[in-house]
């Protein structure tokens, strides 16, 4: 059999390139941006077409310290962004971005994304949730926003910046795995055309991994279904570990029943959360900053009401957010999108009447851990920040870490187009353009023509989406927004045993061509190493910390556990690092309470 397999790698079809980036989202559009318009051949890899990329659903704006609407600077911003993260941020990364803010945004309006305005032609910024002026001392406008559809204008300005530099697009191809050599360095990935199902080799000095979050492991998501953490199994398989998989980001505003995202700019720009007495409870919990507390902080606040009985509706298992009183002129020019979500998703009109509302996982802050250049880092030989040569990753697949234990509002998008910039920069600054591919090893494709091989060969065992639906649904319950030993300890064991059921599924449609259920059986396997990771480092952080609240240990616990977790998949064990406290010029931000 291994024979067999070695001859057909050997014979699969290959295409060269000097960056392979997979993911056409804003952090690999603007990184293959860079890298073209320098001269370098970029294969960019999406399972969908570029503007359909997951970014496409960010509505509320880009963070950066531009003080067009009043006083700001990205020390504040530095700030806000490492107390946001719980102090599980590494502070060096933390300010390389907040420094980099305004920089990227002037950048992108060079770019022509069309921005909102104010009468003087500066760029319109919102308020948004734990941004602040003078260190936490009142709510700052810092999101650079296009309406309410300011991932939408991103998408559609890189796209067009990319056409203009002759980035190639492979649209409706999947990545299945990173090749490595035998020294560990990455010569590319094996990748999937989805519509006829053939199967290629995409050398390349460089290969980049933007492929999103993986939110889809939990029932109820503001996610894309496309949103399978493939960036993320794929480096699992490869042996390189998963950083910080514990904490997931719910947002506050969910449509209930339905989990379509509401943006933070609706609070921004003056919406009000409100339980079924009508009250506006965030006064109790965050007496600053109130509706615009940082995300784990409102969801927390949301859950505690609701589980204390004053959730609204027949249930009691939602709460309002009320935007009427901000008036029908403002709403159709500041949130034109949320009205239509609200009419489509909630049957409500929000010039009249108030959204129904639930905290719905929104976004991972953990990832495959690489440093502020966008370079993999994976401990070897004794060397903790060992780099994986040739292999890079930005976006939400990566974990930098700017965002430790909790992400502020608006620091996703400038996390795309900061890191993505700056992997970009790296790459041409080491001229892998001048370099040669390295040879591919012999086995080149191996392991996926076995995983293929088994799947097509299947005549029997459990059908994809009901195992996919098993993990969602063990996800949901045991590793939601609070949590306890007792839960997490029972949802390893679940999901361990649904890993088991993963190598035993069956796909009825035995075609290559545009089938569907082969996709998703490959995503699947994604999504329970995400799973895994996932549960299995919550399990492990005795504390609460950011988005992970644990019953057990209601305190954060700085002596033990300000420490970052790695995952590795081939043993399912864990290892810790230490969050890097020391910034690049400023004095280091010592862990404090955190109040609102």
């Amino acid at each position: 059999m291994a024979d067999v397999l070695n001859h057909l790698a050997n014979k699969l079809p290959r295409r060269k390139f000097d960056a392979a980036i997979i993911g056409a989202g804003g952090s690999g559009m603007r990184c293959s941006l860079q890298l073209a318009e320098a001269g370098l051949s970029v294969a960019v890899l999406s399972k969908v077409f570029p503007t359909r990329s997951h970014t496409v659903a960010a509505q509320g704006g880009i963070g950066a310290s531009l003080g067009n609407m009043s006083e700001d600077n990205w020390y504040w911003h530095m700030f806000d962004t490492i107390k946001g993260s719980d102090y599980l941020g590494d502070q060096d990364a933390i300010e390389f971005m907040c420094r980099e803010a305004p920089n990227v945004v002037y950048e992108l309006e060079h770019f022509g994304m069309p921005f909102d305005r104010n009468p003087d032609g500066t760029i319109y910024q919102r308020p948004f949730g734990g941004h602040t002026a003078n260190f936490g001392e009142k709510p700052v406008q810092r999101a650079c926003a296009a309406a309410d559809r300011t991932g939408h204008a991103l998408l559609h300005t890189l796209y067009q910046r990319n056409v203009r530099a002759r980035t190639q697009f492979f649209v409706e191809w999947m990545a299945l795995d990173i090749i490595r050599d035998a020294q560990g360095d990455c010569c590319g990935v094996v990748a999937l055309e989805m519509e006829t199902g053939e199967v290629m080799v995409i050398e390349a000095k460089v290969t980049v991994f933007a492929t999103g979050g993986a939110g889809r492991i939990f029932s109820a998501s503001t996610n894309a279904f496309i949103n399978t953490g493939d960036g993320l199994g794929m480096a699992a398989r490869a042996g390189i570990p998963l950083e910080d998989m514990e904490f997931w980001q719910f947002h506050p505003t969910g449509v209930a029943g339905a989990g379509v995202l509401i943006t933070e700019g609706v609070r921004g720009e003056g919406g009000i959360l409100l339980n079924k007495h009508g009250e506006r409870f965030m006064e109790r919990y965050a007496p600053t900053l109130k509706d615009l507390a940082p995300r784990d902080f409102v969801s927390r606040s949301m859950d505690q009401e609701i589980k204390e009985g004053r959730g609204c509706g027949p249930e009691g298992d939602y709460v309002l957010l009320k935007l009427d009183h901000l008036g029908a002129e403002t709403i159709l020019k500041r949130l034109p999108s949320i009205r239509e979500i609200a009419i489509k998703f909630a049957n409500v009109d929000p010039i009249r009447d108030p959204i129904p509302v639930v905290p719905t996982i929104h976004y991972q802050m953990g990832g495959i851990p690489t440093n502020y250049h966008g370079q993999v880092v994976a401990p070897k030989g004794g060397d903790p920040n060992a780099v994986v040569a040739g292999l890079y990753a930005i976006g939400e697949c990566a974990c930098v870490s700017v965002h430790g234990a909790n992400r502020l509002g608006t620091n996703s998008l400038l996390d795309l187009i900061v890191f993505g910039r700056a992997a970009g920069n790296h790459i041409v600054a080491g001229n892998r353009d001048t370099a040669a591919h390295k040879p591919l090893p012999g086995d080149a494709g191996d392991a996926t023509l076995a995983r293929l091989a088994r799947l097509d060969g299947s005549t029997s065992g459990e059908s994809v989406q009901d195992v996919a639906n098993d993990i969602r649904r063990v996800m949901q319950k045991h590793c939601g927004v609070f949590r306890t030993a007792e839960l997490l300890g029972d949802g390893v064991t679940r999901i361990m045993e649904i890993d088991a059921r993963v190598g035993d599924i069956h796909i009825a449609d035995k075609s290559k061509v545009f089938n569907t259920a082969r996709v998703e059986a490959l995503e699947l396997e994604n999504l329970i190493e995400t799973a895994k990771a996932t549960i299995v480092s919550a399990s492990a952080r005795q504390e609460s910390r950011g988005a992970h609240a644990h019953r057990d240990y209601p305190e954060r616990d700085d002596t033990n556990w300000i420490k970052h977790s790695l995952w590795y998949s081939q043993d399912n064990r864990l290892d810790y690092k230490p969050v890097t406290m020391k910034p690049l010029t400023v004095e280091t931000f010592a862990p404090k309470a955190r109040t609102f």
